[in-house]
């Protein structure tokens, strides 16, 4: 599996595009925002060679979904992500506005990852891994050949997301971190929706939200 990060708007996102050697692709988190970054993603499709067969969320906020109805609307494809976020494409201008960021029509969701256990397409599975806290409907996607996980806004290096936004709750983002992400194995790799990449080992150890759970000095699940 081969793996692409695009940086769009203003937030800094990060958008990828997976595929495989039967050059299907799946555009996970787009964030393309204006016509110059959609022309841009077009670009590094057409130079690869790429059919894209997916648009995949991990969750709904603006800044992860801006790019989806071009994609929708360029390649005919479909839109997947858990309908516990739809309420946040409702919200989406205004909470575009908060940040200084023109919203435009917002996607409609094809496939519920909340009720879908993977994703498939050419020889690549990624498995479908709920991951609520920094939204409802947040899911991670993960991909165990080559053990790459893509943990939107859960799990960014040495920090976790935001629980201060509507939808959010910390106790949860710590059971996903907790529970569900750090048992894949030290050496994932993780890809994040922002910044930098990292490792679940390099988490364990310097990660001062993790730690301070692994060392008791706080209790997640109050």
């Amino acid at each position: 599996m081969k793996i692409a990060c695009l940086q769009f708007n203003p937030i800094q996102e990060n958008t990828y595009v997976v595929w495989d050697d039967t050059l299907e692709a799946v555009v996970i988190d787009a964030g393309n925002s204006n016509p110059r970054e959609d022309a841009a993603l077009d670009n590094f499709i057409a130079e690869h060679g790429l059919r894209p067969v997916l648009a995949a969320n991990t969750h709904g906020h603006f800044d992860h979904t801006l790019g989806v109805a071009h994609l929708k609307k360029r390649y005919g494809i479909p839109f997947a992500m858990s309908l516990k976020d739809a309420f946040l494409l409702d919200n989406a201008s205004t909470s575009g506005s908060i940040f200084g960021v023109p919203v435009g029509e917002m996607p409609s969701v094809d496939t519920d990852l909340d009720t879908t256990p993977e994703i498939r397409f050419g020889h690549t599975v990624l498995r479908v891994l709920r991951t609520p806290g920094h939204t409802p409907g947040h899911v991670a996607l993960y991909e165990p050949q080559s053990k790459s996980l893509f943990t939107g806004d859960t799990l960014f290096r040495e920090s976790i997301g935001r629980t201060d936004l509507p939808g959010g709750d910390y106790s949860w983002i710590m059971r996903s971190i907790l529970d569900t992400l750090l048992p894949l194995g030290d050496e994932v790799h993780v890809y994040p929706g922002h910044g930098p990449e990292s490792t679940i080992g390099h988490e364990v150890l310097y990660n001062p939200f993790i730690v301070e759970v692994l060392n008791e000095e706080v209790n997640y699940k109050d």
